[in-house]
């Protein structure tokens, strides 16, 4: 297993003093306790990945109360409307911090110049938008998550010479789907390249729909013939799309390799009944507590601080600037090591993984419920 980077100067505790919109003595000189600093969050949706509902809120939640700032976590329900319109309501409620995950990079920027000309600093979550104003971006090292991914596809192909492969591919519009299929490509284009494997076709879903993931991998599957050896599957909500249709069609439990990401509920169980190959990991426990620790730094206006935590640089080729970042490592999950996660790292509750079909592969692999 591929182990995470350790950013050991996301423990540094933060100790400054408040200042901002929301901090400060009180006017009448009470003497009584500052309000906290206020971060308003936006996040994405749930149906595209359950992820963001699961995990980022409650956790995001939890990290920046801790780091002592006051959280308003909001959905955009997957609608750039919503989105514009909830950032519209945080900017005119003068929030110290804007953290956003853009549905699109145009959407993103829109919001954060205004956010910007409201003064109000700006830090992307898991997503840039290129061609934004955002002063920080915290992720994913978003490469290194599609290499995983090719690795998972070829260690569960086996030697399986002139494979075919279909790619469903994350939305157009998220720069960290662009980066996913260029990690697959470090991996597998060169096989693509000399023959070794064949790739049928390559499709980009809008937004991440399942629903139209399904309707693409059905019409790519029809047209070439109901043959497929592997698929590349962008994240474990795509891969559920082509799982449906290969058992339709005959072709699931293991007979066809299918990779996945965000290690869900979902994914997780199926990669225990044998459906899905593999996923990827990406900590958001660490990913939120590196976000809350910066939104903190930021609110109370210890800018040092937060660029000592924003270690490292992003490009931005569309405005042609470097975007101070927090980028995490991740880690590639197959059926061996699915018990670190239940167990060790509690992502998912046993007795949700292990319920029904999934039981008898809990058992062997000595994952205990209760």
């Amino acid at each position: 297993m591929r182990r995470r980077r350790a950013l050991s100067a996301l423990l540094v505790t933060l100790t400054v003093t408040a200042c901002g919109d929301h901090g400060g003595t009180p006017a009448d000189g009470s003497g009584e306790a500052a309000a906290k600093p206020v971060v308003g969050v936006i996040l994405p949706d749930d149906e595209a990945s359950s992820r963001w509902v699961e995990q980022d809120s409650p956790k995001l939640g939890q990290a920046l109360r801790f780091a002592g700032v006051e959280p308003v976590i909001e959905h955009a329900d997957n609608d750039e409307a919503r989105f514009a319109s909830v950032a519209d309501d945080l900017i005119r409620r003068r929030v110290d911090v804007l953290v956003t995950t853009p549905l699109s990079a145009v959407g993103g920027a829109a919001v954060e110049a205004k956010a910007k000309a409201a003064g109000i600093p700006v830090i992307n979550y898991d997503r840039i938008s290129m061609g934004g104003h955002a002063d920080y971006y915290v992720s994913f090292d978003n490469l290194d998550v599609g290499e995983l991914q090719a690795e998972g596809l070829l260690k569960c192909l086996g030697d399986k010479p002139g494979a075919q492969i279909i790619e469903l591919q994350g939305s157009p519009a998220d720069n960290n789907a662009t980066l996913f299929a260029d990690g697959q490509r470090r991996k597998l284009g060169p096989l693509y390249d000399r023959g070794a494997l064949k790739l049928v076709e390559s499709h980009a879903v809008d937004k991440w729909d399942v629903a139209a993931g399904k309707a693409a991998f059905t019409r790519m599957l029809d047209a070439n013939g109901g043959r497929v050896d592997g698929v590349v599957a962008a994240n474990d909500g795509l891969a559920g799309a082509a799982i449906d249709v290969l058992k339709a069609r005959g072709l699931a439990a293991g007979r066809v390799p299918v990779t996945g990401q965000d290690a869900t509920l979902d994914g997780l169980r199926a990669i225990l009944r044998g459906d899905q190959c593999m996923t990827v990991y990406k900590p958001i426990r660490d990913e939120a507590e590196a976000a809350a620790r910066l939104a903190a730094a930021v609110a109370k206006g210890d800018l040092s601080g937060a660029d000592d935590l924003a270690t490292g640089n992003t490009r931005d080729n569309v405005s042609r600037r470097d975007v101070k970042s927090v980028l995490l490592g991740a880690d590639l999950v197959t059926r061996d090591n699915v018990r670190r996660l239940a167990v060790s790292e509690n992502v998912v509750k046993p007795a949700e993984l292990c319920a029904g079909d999934t039981a008898p592969a809990c058992a062997e692999l000595e994952i205990l419920v209760g």
